[in-house]
């Protein structure tokens, strides 16, 4: 069985070996990526689902592909959720864009990158459509920031623009920011108005300076 990390190479290499296959190079290729499952988490975690979802969010890096979030559609007791119409929704959303050409929002925020200021780390998004909000209109919820260390506590989080500022008082060289880190974390509630869900990150490996 692989390791959820070597998924990083692994889903890159199954779309180039299905484009080789095929003789069609370019061919879009729509996927999902792994829902809430399992027992919630109520405080910060490791997580194997959340390194998959860490690799297949990277994946998005292979020209021509999409990802469908659904980490507000799975059941804590079923490996596959029942709600598959919403699941076809947001891969829909996602063909009209990438094979159609249609000027739409298709995806939830996507990590881009983070800079440190003080103690805050501020997280930059792409497609936040018109706007990213709290879906439940509550504090965002989910975010877990960690010094050197690595040792991850619940964080406060603000929306600024296209940006969300994470910061604990406690924690005054923040270095690491993780969002919905788990394998079922309990009330993500990042989205972008035309609601869509922000995928799942940590800016462990691939944090950026800008």
């Amino acid at each position: 069985t692989a390791k959820p990390e070597e998924y990083d190479k692994l889903l890159p290499a199954l779309i180039a070996d299905w484009r080789n296959k095929w003789k069609q190079p370019n061919v879009p290729f729509l996927y999902v990526q792994l829902p809430n499952f399992g027992d919630v988490s109520y405080l910060p975690t490791e997580s194997n689902w959340a390194r998959l979802r860490e690799a297949q969010l990277k994946t998005l890096s292979v020209p021509n592909t999409a990802m469908a979030v659904s980490i507000d559609l799975g059941e804590w007791n079923e490996l596959h959720p029942d709600n598959k119409k919403d699941i076809g929704l947001r891969l829909a959303l996602a063909a009209e864009k990438i094979i159609y050409g249609e000027n739409i929002v298709y995806s939830g925020p996507i990590y881009q990158s983070s800079i440190i200021e003080g103690n805050k780390i501020i997280i930059r998004f792409s497609h936040t459509g018109t706007g990213m909000i709290s879906k439940d209109g509550e504090e965002l919820s989910q975010f877990a920031i960690a010094g050197a260390d690595k040792k991850f506590v619940w964080a406060k989080a603000r929306i600024v623009g296209d940006k969300v500022i994470v910061w604990n008082d406690a924690v005054s060289n923040p270095v690491y920011v993780r969002y919905a880190w788990a394998d079922n974390p309990d009330g993500c509630n990042l989205y972008n108005k035309e609601g869509l869900p922000a995928s799942p990150f940590t800016t462990e490996k691939n944090k950026k300076d800008e």
